[in-house]
């Protein structure tokens, strides 16, 4: 889906590029596009004045924010009242932070209420059949459709790791998927959440989205679209809304990535740190929701990998973005580029809106761990493909990690 030109670094801290993919057959995708940001184009949004705060609520209705993001905002000419009152709303080129180390993201309190969860869609799909013309590489036969399945309710009890996430961008609210992750710095209170990198930035046209958070087991009673109208905080989001005060994409996907095509596919991943909208209870994210998958940096060659299990909350037709999905099947090789990494490709009827899920298999140690997350698929849907996750993947996930060691 999208093309990249090759870096030696990732954002904020990475390990070395692994080395090419061989030159093999060429691969024509007809019909691709991310399947990203679902934006809500008819949402209005009547909540952006609303009381905010940074890493906890103010009592006295003054915005906190840690000094570092402060001292970020200040030097970008940002003023934090103005921004609360609706300045994020500002899309402007020029002001729009787009570099690994420009990412802010303070807290607006009770903007994502669960009206606005529900509201937030896919747009409708663009696509640019030149961005995939003529690349080469290694690719297998398209994979047989395989129809998504409903994970039963409560999805806490049956994928507690899954969540999902909302953000606010130039086309309006937007959706993804994602996955709560171990944090080797804090064995067993990670607040690390696996995505797609198109997920948290625009890519070579744009810049760091705003408002992120995650919604780990969102809707977990797995209600209908028509039953949320309304519906108070704690349905839609029983374990919380938690803002991602830190993420952390590649340099491929920052320098290349686009939202149609096949621009920085076999980079496209990100890791989001978070930390509670309302200051919590003390406890970390893997600690409410009691589970988090290891990260696989070294799992098999894709005709290796016997099955891979894919989960998500696809959002476009015939879906509605409310309820959570998987798919299983054995993965086939996509290749976008010959100098990138082939891809995993499965077969699978989720749409837009299940974009950085995460892809469950067995690791290198024979045990569960994520191995990928979706990135891209066709219009018309009927298959997903994901990175594999190597070198560059792993800086990113150390950089973060890191970073909040012993916090």
């Amino acid at each position: 889906m999208r093309s990249i030109r090759p870096s030696s670094t990732t954002r904020r801290g990475g390990g070395a590029r692994r080395g090419t993919s061989p030159v093999l057959t060429a691969v024509t995708l007809a019909s691709v596009l991310a399947l990203t940001a679902t934006a809500c184009g008819a949402a209005e949004d009547d909540t952006a004045g609303g009381e905010s705060s940074a890493t906890a609520a103010a009592g006295d209705g003054k915005i906190r924010i840690p000094s570092d993001i402060a001292d970020r905002l200040k030097e970008h000419g940002i003023d934090i009242d103005k921004w609360r009152n609706g300045d994020w709303k500002n899309w402007d080129r020029d002001d729009w932070l787009r570099e690994a180390n420009d990412y802010v993201n303070p807290i607006i309190e009770d903007l994502w209420d669960p009206d606005r969860m529900r509201d937030a869609e896919q747009p409708d799909p663009e696509v640019d059949e030149s961005d995939i013309s003529g690349d080469q590489g290694v690719t297998d036969p398209t994979p047989e459709p395989v129809r998504a399945q409903a994970v039963p309710p409560s999805y806490h009890d049956n994928a507690p790791t899954a969540g999902k996430v909302f953000f606010d961008s130039p086309e309006g609210t937007m959706v993804c998927s994602a996955t709560v992750v171990q944090d080797p710095a804090n064995p067993g209170k990670s607040n690390m959440v696996w995505t797609a990198g198109h997920c948290v930035h625009a890519g070579k046209k744009g810049g760091w989205y705003r408002n992120i958070i995650f919604v780990p087991s969102y809707n977990d009673a797995g209600r209908p679209s028509g039953e949320l109208e309304g519906a108070a905080q704690e349905e839609v989001a029983p374990y919380g809304v938690w803002w991602g005060d830190w993420a952390q994409t590649s340099d491929q996907w920052i320098e290349q990535g686009g939202a149609t095509g096949g621009d920085g596919a076999s980079h496209d991943y990100a890791v989001i740190h978070v930390t509670p909208e309302k200051g919590g209870d003390g406890k970390s994210l893997e600690e409410k929701v009691g589970s988090a998958l290891p990260v696989d940096f070294e799992a098999p060659a894709v005709p290796d990998v016997e099955s891979v299990t894919a989960t998500g909350y696809p959002a476009g037709a015939p879906y509605d973005g409310q309820k959570l999905f998987s798919c299983e099947d054995r993965p086939g090789r996509l290749s976008l580029s010959a100098s990138d990494p082939t891809m995993y490709r499965i077969g699978c009827s989720m749409t837009a809106g299940s974009s950085g899920g995460g892809w469950v298999a067995e690791g290198s140690d024979g045990k569960p761990a994520l191995v990928s997350n979706t990135s891209i698929g066709p219009v018309t849907s009927g298959w997903l493909a994901g990175p594999r996750l190597g070198d560059e993947a792993k800086g990113v996930y150390e950089a973060v990690s890191d970073k909040f060691a012993g916090r």
